[in-house]
Parts: C-alpha cells; structure tokens; sequence
C-alpha cells in the first residue's frame, strides 16, 4: 500500500516538487521566526542566567533587568546579615552615551559590580581578565558591539559618559533584548558615570545562599528587612523579564500571526496537491474498493501521501533555516533552534498535512466502486 501511495504521489514529479517546496518554505518560515524569537528571549534573560545568583532583590515593580531603579546602597548590609546568606553584593546596571572616534554617538548598557569573578560574570571572555576591572578606568566590551562601535582593540580608548575608558578585553555573546551593547566595569565606575542618578545608589542586590539554605525563607526575611523592595528567585526573575518584552513588543501576537499564516499556506498547498492527485486516481481508488478494500483502505493511501509531502518538506525547510543562521549571525541576530522545538515542529508539520488531507478522505470515501466498470 505505501509503495501504491507513493507511485500516485509521485506520479506528477513537477506537482510534487512544488508541493514539497510549499511546505518546506512554510516550515522554514516558522522554524526561523520562532528560532529569533526564542533566541530575543534568551536574550532578555540571558545576564539573569548567567551570574551565580539565587536570589535577586530589586526597587518595587522593576519591570525587567534592562531597567532597574536605584535605591540606596547600604540596603546590601541588611541582606547580609541575614541567616542563610552565604554572600551578597550590589550589582548595577544602567545606560551611558559613548563617543565614538568618528564624532558619531552609541548607547550601551553597563554591568558594574565589585567582584566579577566572585560571580562567574561574563561568563565567555574571549580576551583579558575582569579582575582588572578594579584597577582603574577599565571597561570589557562584548564583540556584538563591533557592528556599532567599529573595531576595537583591548588597548583603544573610548569616552563614556564624558569619561575616557580603556578598553582590556572583550566577551561573546553577551547581548541585550534592546541591542544595545553590553559592557562591564567596576561598580565605583559604575556609579561615577551616573553621579546624578547612582551616587550612593544601586539597582540590584545579588543573593547567594548558603547549602541547605531555604530560598523562600531568606526570601520572607528579606522582604521584611527591605519593605519596598522586590525579591525574586533567578527562574522567577528571567520570566519576569522575558515576559515584559513578549507584553510590551507585541511580539508574542506578531509571531503567533507569523506562524499560523506560514501553517495556513502549508496546509492550502497540501490541500489542493492531494485532492488533485486524488481526482486524477479515482480510478485506482475505485478498483480497491471494488476488489474489497475499505474506505479506511484508501484514506490510508492519501494518508500516507500526506505523512511523506510533510516528512519531506520539513527535512527541506529545517535545512532552509539551519542554512540562513550564518547570514543571521552576522547581522547580529539569535536564532535559537532546539531540538524539542524541531520535534514540535515536525509533529505539527505532519498533523496539519494529514488535516490537509480531508477534502480527499471525503472524496475518495463516496467513490462508488461500480466506476471500474464504466466505459
């Protein structure tokens, strides 16, 4: 029966590469606009995942860690008193203008902290050491920001806020949800850049526990110590700030939009292919029956002939977007493709193939056998 299903399937080679190529450009286009945005997503959480924090502590309502608020410093000595504390330190995080050696103008988001290295952050340092932060008017700039700065070198100089830093290394894959570039620097700097906004003020307190220490208890000690602040655990935290983008872009609707057009072009294309070749076949169709098969026989076949165009058209559109991931890199765009989604987007690609296929199940089931003997 399958070799049957595939003869009649391929019985138009010219229709069947069209229908083959419907579905793989559907595919690719779903498995690349949901690849971007998981890989945004990633994005907006990604600093949140990285340092060794359990618990972050934050002004009230901090819609996302792109945008904390500032709140005095001295809160930290509060949260390090607390049993089942194993460390505490302040963490800012902020925006600064940097003048560019072409007279042009950038934004870059900063991450200022006394000790990285205490808190595994950055976490892929391609070249220099964060512990040299300390020692001066030092910053780490990731190479995403190459496509805004220009080349730079550890050694070039550039102007922060008015302030001129000398750049001692570079980091990888450390973007932001906003694009901006991400750079690193010790947190007095830091809180130097902005005297106005940070002077005395932080905009994050980084808790680690002690082993065996309850999260939810230091939780409740800290939020009665700390009244106006927020505490959240890191899980919590990335979807907080996962969230806020996906609510505030609209970028949840504009995908969901994307990839049920991409479904709804798939499943037209399957549709009309299967029923033509269907109507093209109906003698076949009716020989079967009239030799004793069922209609469960011949849905079977175009069953099949839809399970295959789907198969065969996602192998097609997976290698369509694994293919444009370079050309998406180097415009310093995330796709993220794991393999749970791909397997997702199989099951879907076949289900919506075989929902194709009901305009010829209904077809081929009212096709009267008699057909065979007619002249």
């Amino acid at each position: 029966m399958v070799d049957l299903a595939l003869k009649m399937l391929l019985d138009d080679k010219a229709r069947f590469l069209a229908t083959v190529l419907g579905v793989g450009f559907s595919v690719a286009l779903v498995l690349v606009q949901v690849g971007l945005f998981f890989g945004l997503l990633e994005n907006a959480s990604i600093t949140i995942e990285k340092l060794d924090a359990d618990l972050w502590v934050m002004a009230r309502n901090t819609p996302n860690v792109d945008f904390g608020n500032p709140f005095p410093e001295t809160y930290v000595q509060r949260v390090r008193s607390i049993p089942g504390v194993e460390l505490a330190d302040n963490l800012i995080v902020w925006y600064a203008v940097v003048s560019l050696p072409t007279g042009a103008k950038e934004s870059v988001i900063y991450y200022g902290l006394d000790d990285f290295r205490r808190w595994g952050f950055p976490w892929n340092v391609a070249e220099g050491d964060p512990a040299d932060l300390r020692r001066g008017r030092f910053v780490m700039l990731d190479e995403s920001a190459e496509r805004r700065f220009g080349p730079f070198l550890a050694g070039d100089e550039r102007e922060f806020q008015g302030r001129r830093l000398k750049v001692i290394g570079r980091t990888r894959d450390a973007r932001s949800f906003t694009t901006n570039p991400m750079a690193f620097l010790d947190y007095q700097l830091a809180q130097q850049l902005s005297p106005d906004e940070l002077g005395g003020q932080t905009t994050f307190i980084l808790v680690k526990l002690r082993p065996g220490a309850s999260a939810e208890a230091v939780r409740r000690e800290i939020r009665s110590r700390l009244p106006h602040n927020d505490v959240h655990t890191k899980a919590e935290w990335a979807g907080i700030s996962r969230r806020y983008w996906i609510e505030s872009t609209g970028l949840g609707l504009t995908i969901f939009l994307t990839v049920f057009l991409g479904a709804l072009v798939g499943v037209v294309i399957v549709a009309q292919t299967l029923y033509a070749s269907t109507a093209e076949h109906l003698p076949e169709f009716g020989t079967i029956k009239a030799l004793g098969g069922r209609d469960r026989d011949v849905c079977g076949l175009i069953g099949e002939q839809a399970m295959f165009a789907a198969a065969i058209g996602f192998a097609v559109g997976l290698a369509l977007a694994l293919g444009l991931n370079p050309l998406l890199l180097q415009l310093d765009m995330k796709m993220s493709i794991t393999p749970t989604m791909g397997a997702m987007v199989f099951v879907g690609t076949e289900s919506l193939c075989l929902s194709a296929a009901l305009l010829s199940f209904r077809k081929v089931a009212a096709i009267d056998p008699a057909i065979v003997f007619r002249g």
